[in-house]
């Protein structure tokens, strides 16, 4: 009777163990790209010229540049930023966890420029 119990619980967790995998694979499938949307960003601050310097600090992403003029802080905010502060020549952008790859971003493309 107890083998009878545990062979149905071991069907259970095997079910629950696949529904986790299908969840998990719908969930990658429907997010957007990352890459594509740290091209956007990019593009929206000015360009990577534009860009002088770039830090991350927790959910804020902080980003020095050239001329703060040619950001366009509307198309950030819609491409899902939840605040920007302009002080001086700099940008804090709240992103939330994405704050940090895209700093890795930002420091790989600006690599590429040098």
């Amino acid at each position: 009777m107890y083998n009878v119990i545990g062979d149905d619980m071991l069907k259970y967790v095997i079910i629950a163990a696949i529904l986790i995998v299908i969840l998990l694979a719908v969930m990658k499938a429907t997010q957007k790209d990352a890459g594509l949307d740290f091209n956007k960003l990019v593009e929206l601050l000015g360009g990577k010229k534009n860009i002088v310097s770039a830090e991350s600090n927790m959910s804020r992403f902080i980003v020095t540049l050239n001329d703060v003029t040619k950001a366009n802080k509307e198309g950030i905010q819609k491409l899902g930023a939840k605040g920007i502060v302009e002080i001086d020549n700099q940008l804090k952008i709240i992103l939330g966890p994405e704050s940090r790859q895209l700093k890795k971003y930002i420091d790989e493309i600006k690599d590429e420029i040098k």
